[in-house]
């Protein structure tokens, strides 16, 4: 059974290490066979890692989109997984799921699983009232 997935107009997805477009107008891609791919919404690039649980997240999505440095990216994932359960205690036990997940292949689960740990962004009405 093939996977298909919709891009956006403009919208990127990395397929096995290319990067593919959608054009400007919406496009549907099948994939008839195993692939690694993120679709440009889940890709975190480098400069907006601003919190421990996001740089976990860009190693992961680094193992998982280039194979070819798994040993290294594996490496480095350990070290910051370590990080993360040193700065958030709270979240051990998905930490811990993370690290079982990304240990037996299963990537892209993971890389969903750690988004949910992103910090929220506080909302509009969190914001202090403005100086009258």
């Amino acid at each position: 059974m093939a996977l298909k997935f919709q891009l956006r107009p403009d919208e990127k997805v990395i397929i096995n290490g290319a990067v593919v477009g959608a054009g400007d107008k919406p496009g549907t891609l099948y994939l008839y066979n195993t692939a690694n791919f993120l679709r440009g919404r889940e890709i975190l690039k480098e400069e907006d890692i601003d919190s421990v649980e996001k740089k976990l997240y860009f190693i992961i999505q680094l193992i998982y989109i280039f194979p070819e440095d798994a040993a290294t990216n594996l490496a480095r994932f350990e070290v910051v997984l370590a990080d993360a359960g040193r700065a958030t205690p709270d979240n051990a036990k998905r930490l811990d799921e993370i690290g079982e997940l990304v240990r037996a292949g299963n990537h892209y689960r993971a890389l969903k699983l750690c988004r949910k740990l992103f910090p929220k962004a506080p909302s509009r009405g969190d914001s202090a009232p403005a100086a009258i």
